[in-house]
């Protein structure tokens, strides 16, 4: 007999479990993702409230190819936030190429602005091997012959699998292995998701998590934070070039900071980043959406050139 399932939208209810058809990823009905759900409606509500305030006035446009993202998404909340309009049919200012997948092909979308078409790989190794080019200093193992500690993770997109390891030892097809890079104090591990658009740095969440499950979605605590005070200029100079190199025009970074060397590392691109993340107050949740919305419009409107723009202008000024 063929499993239990209810289709919503991009949503599939399967056995108890509510499931991303785009990426297979789940997570087990009950208590906790209700409410969780609860907190997230309570914030689109705010922003679709605030976006009142455009009514009237000419709005932006932008086509999401080749699917328009659900408000859960950031880029999409940013643009009801900002009153940018989703064009589905005629002109719009720019395109913004959306695909939840983790390797594209090249998108075939007719715009001469198209954001995020640059950035078809996302897979961990090929993050990695820009990290490591742009940064000057690794972030990934060769697992049979590194010794000690390494994480593996899956090379996909938010699987959230990641665990420690001993190694030496056998790669498994389909995983990757990088440094341990040690973010925990006082038993709680620290990440730093960056958001980055338009080739700048524009918001910083500070995500607190257990120690033993450092490697799972769920947060204890979250604040945002402004750039200036969690990066030196030199790492934010590093870690735009790391985005423009990546070809992200809109990208949620995950950044750890080492404890013991003071180093960052960038170990994920998330060019189709959720949130605000549940963890955030309101306040924050409402002031991420507003400074994420204002970079958005820049974007689009082309007052910040897009990674497509730039990489045509290099090519134009090697050849001339």
């Amino acid at each position: 007999m063929s499993a239990f399932r209810i289709r919503l939208g991009d949503f599939e209810l399967r056995r108890g479990r509510v499931v991303l058809r785009a990426t297979g990823n789940s997570a087990r009905l009950d208590r906790a993702l209700l409410v969780e759900v609860a907190i997230w409606v309570t914030c689109y509500l705010s922003v679709r409230t605030a976006a009142l305030r455009h009514l009237g006035r000419r709005r932006p446009s932008l086509w999401f190819a080749p699917t328009v993202p659900h408000p859960r998404y950031m880029v999409r909340i940013a643009a009801i936030w900002a009153g940018i309009r989703v064009a589905r049919g005629g002109p719009a200012d720019a395109a913004f190429f959306f695909d939840d997948a983790t390797t594209s092909p090249a998108p075939a979308i007719d715009h001469p602005r198209c954001l995020n078409a640059l950035c078809t790989d996302i897979r961990k190794s090929h993050v990695a091997a820009i990290f490591e080019r742009v940064f000057g200093y690794p972030l990934a193992v060769d697992p049979a012959t590194w010794r000690g500690e390494a994480v593996e993770k899956s090379e996909a997109n938010g699987t959230h699998d990641g665990r420690i390891v001993a190694c030496p030892t056998a790669a498994r097809p389909g995983f990757v292995y990088q440094r341990v890079v040690d973010t925990v104090a006082a038993g709680v591990a620290t990440d730093l998701r960056t958001h980055v658009v338009g080739g700048r740095v524009v918001a910083v969440w500070i995500k607190h998590r257990r120690a033993a499950a450092r490697f799972a979605p769920a947060n204890i605590s979250a604040r945002l934070a402004e750039p200036a005070a969690v990066f030196a200029a030199t790492e934010i100079a590093r870690i735009e070039a790391f985005a423009r190199a990546m070809g992200a025009d809109w990208a949620g970074l995950d950044v750890l900071r080492d404890v013991a060397d003071d180093r960052i590392y960038v170990v994920d691109v998330n060019k189709t980043d959720a949130g605000p993340i549940i963890a955030l107050s309101f306040a924050d949740k409402l002031r991420s959406v507003a400074i994420l919305g204002r970079a958005l419009t820049a974007l689009v409107t082309g007052q910040l050139s897009s990674a497509a723009a730039s990489a045509s202008s290099r090519t134009a000024s090697r050849s001339s």
